[in-house]
C-alpha cells in the first residue's frame, strides 16, 4: 500500500515536471501579445511635431512594436517640419499606419504629405485630405495655380463657337493640357510647386497610390472626402477608429525597409506615447507670438542689468528669453527684414530712455517694432502667425515702459544740483549694505562710496561730515543726537 502512494507521488512529481515548463511558456507568449504604438498629431505641423514623432518612432523600435499608427488631425504645417516626419516614415523599421481621425479630422496640405508616405493610409468616415498646394506662396490663388478661364465678353464667346466648331478634333489634346496643368506666375512659384508635385508624386510611386490624384492636390489644391479617397486608391481603407483599424489590417502585407512584414494586430495591446516635457517646451518655445514678447523680456532685462548693475535676477532672465527667441527664429521661417525691424523697434525705444528725444524715437520705435512683427514670419500655414492684439500690446507696454524711464531720466536732469560739497555736508541718507569702513550709501537718491569710523548696518539712516573726492565720510545719524 505504502508502495502504491509512493508511485503514485512520483508520477504526479514526473508530470509536474514536464507541465511545468508548458505553462511557462504559454503564460510568456501571452504575455508577448504584438504591441501597436499610437501617437498623435492635433493642430500644425512644426518643429515640436517633427521632434515628437521622431522620439516616438524611436520608441516603438526599443519597444520592439508591431506597428506605429499616427493618428492626425491637421490644417497642415511648415514644410522641413513635413519632410523631416516623412523621413522618419520611410527610415522606420516598424510600419506605420496613418490615420486620419475622428470623423470631423482632416489631413490637409502637410498632412496629405504624410499620409501618402506611410505604409498604410486610412481614414475615417467624414474626414477629407488634399489642399496640398504650398500655401508659403499664398496657395490656389491666380498666379500660383492654374484656373480655368471665365468668359470675359465678346472676344470670349467667338472663341467658344469656335471651340464647339473643332471639338472633335480637339478633344484629346484639349484633355492632355487639363490632365496637366501650366503653371502660371514668377520663377520661384514654378520652383515650388514643380518641386512639391515631384516629391509627392514619388511618395506615391513608392506606395502604390493615385499618382494623378496626387499631383493635381498640389497643381490645383483639389481635396477629397474618405469615400471617394478609398475609391480612387489615395487611401488604403475606411475605419471608424484605432481599434476598427486594427482588425482591419490585421493580416496585411507591408514592405519595411525592403522586407515584406504581416502584420498581426488583432489582438495587440495598444501603448500611447504622449509628448514629454522636453517636446512641450519646444511646442511652446516655438510659437511665433512668442517671439517678439521673448525678444522684447530678453533686451528689457539686459537693460536693466546694465542700468542697475548687482540685481543679478533681471539679467538672467532677459539673457535666457533673448537666446530662447534667438532659438525659435533660427527654427522657424523667419523673414530676417521682419526681424532687423523689431530689433530696431526696440533699440529705438532703448534710446528714448537714454536720449529723450520728445516721443520721436519711443514712437518711430513702436511702429518699427509693429511692422517687425507683421513681417516677422515668412510663412501661411495655419497656426504660424503672429496674432494682431499681440504685437499691439507688447509694442504698446514696451512704449510706456520705456517712455517712462525717459520722464524718469528727463525729470533727474532738470532736477536742481545738489553734489557740490556745501550740498552734500550735512545730507542725511541711508546705507545701502552692512559695513565697518568703506561701503555704499544712497543720498539724495544718488549711490556714493562711503567711509565710516562707526560700523553701520544696511538700512541705517547715516549724515554726511565731510568729502573727499567722490567718497563720502558718513556717521550714523544718531551720533550727534547722542
Amino acid at each position: 500500500m505504502v508502495s502504491m502512494n509512493w508511485r503514485r507521488i512520483r508520477i504526479a512529481f514526473f508530470l509536474l515536471l514536464i507541465g511545468w515548463p508548458l505553462f511557462i511558456l504559454g503564460a510568456a507568449q501571452k504575455e508577448s501579445s504584438p504591441v501597436v504604438v499610437l501617437l498623435g498629431i492635433d493642430g500644425p505641423i512644426g518643429p515640436a511635431t517633427a521632434d515628437y514623432v521622431h522620439r516616438g518612432l524611436e520608441k516603438a523600435h526599443d519597444m520592439n512594436a508591431m506597428l506605429v499608427v499616427l493618428r492626425m488631425d491637421t490644417p497642415g504645417g511648415l514644410d522641413k517640419a513635413m519632410r523631416d516626419i516623412i523621413q522618419d516614415i520611410i527610415a522606420s523599421p516598424v510600419p506605420v499606419a496613418t490615420f486620419v481621425g475622428p470623423s470631423g479630422s482632416r489631413a490637409a496640405s502637410a498632412g496629405t504629405y504624410i499620409l501618402y508616405a506611410s505604409h498604410i493610409a486610412a481614414m475615417a468616415p467624414a474626414t477629407n485630405l488634399g489642399a496640398a498646394t504650398p500655401v508659403r506662396i499664398g496657395g490656389p490663388s491666380p498666379g500660383g495655380v492654374p484656373k480655368p478661364a471665365e468668359p470675359t465678353g465678346k472676344d470670349e464667346t467667338a472663341k467658344d463657337d469656335d471651340t464647339k466648331d473643332s471639338k472633335k478634333g480637339d478633344d484629346k489634346d484639349t484633355k492632355k493640357k487639363q490632365e496637366t496643368p501650366v503653371v502660371k506666375g514668377d520663377a520661384m512659384e514654378k520652383k515650388i510647386i514643380n518641386d512639391a508635385a515631384a516629391y509627392i508624386r514619388g511618395l506615391a510611386q513608392m506606395r502604390g497610390r493615385n499618382v494623378e490624384w496626387a499631383e493635381k492636390a498640389v497643381r490645383e489644391g483639389v481635396s477629397l472626402p474618405a469615400e471617394e479617397a478609398v475609391k480612387k486608391n489615395v487611401v488604403d481603407l475606411l475605419a471608424k477608429d484605432v481599434a476598427d483599424l486594427l482588425e482591419k489590417i490585421d493580416g496585411r502585407k507591408v514592405t519595411v525597409l525592403g522586407n515584406e512584414i504581416e502584420l498581426k494586430t488583432k489582438a495587440a495591446v495598444v501603448t500611447r506615447i504622449e509628448p514629454d516635457w522636453r517636446n512641450r517646451l519646444l511646442s511652446v518655445i516655438t510659437d511665433p507670438t512668442l517671439i517678439p514678447i521673448l525678444m522684447m523680456l530678453g533686451v528689457m532685462g539686459l537693460l536693466y542689468e546694465l542700468l542697475n548693475p548687482g540685481f543679478v535676477l533681471p539679467g538672467v532672465i532677459g539673457g535666457i528669453c533673448l537666446l530662447l527667441g534667438l532659438y525659435a527664429v533660427q527654427v522657424l521661417p523667419v523673414n530676417y527684414a521682419g526681424l532687423a525691424l523689431l530689433l530696431l523697434g526696440i533699440v529705438f525705444m532703448i534710446g528714448e530712455a537714454f536720449a529723450p528725444s520728445f516721443g520721436a524715437l519711443g514712437i518711430g520705435g513702436a511702429i518699427a517694432f509693429v511692422v517687425g512683427s507683421i513681417m516677422l514670419i515668412d510663412t501661411e500655414v495655419p497656426g504660424y502667425g503672429v496674432s494682431w492684439p499681440t504685437i499691439i500690446t507688447v509694442a504698446a507696454v514696451g512704449a510706456v515702459i520705456f517712455g517712462g524711464v525717459a520722464a524718469l531720466t528727463l525729470k533727474a536732469h532738470r532736477r536742481q544740483v545738489v553734489t557740490g560739497q556745501e550740498e552734500m555736508i550735512g545730507s542725511a541718507g541711508e546705507a545701502l549694505e552692512s559695513f565697518k569702513t568703506e561701503g555704499r550709501v544712497r543720498v539724495h537718491s544718488e549711490s556714493w562710496n562711503a567711509h565710516t569710523q562707526t560700523p553701520l548696518t544696511r538700512g541705517q539712516r547715516v549724515k554726511v561730515t565731510a568729502m573727499d573726492g567722490l567718497t563720502l565720510v558718513v556717521e550714523p545719524e544718531t551720533a550727534k543726537e547722542d
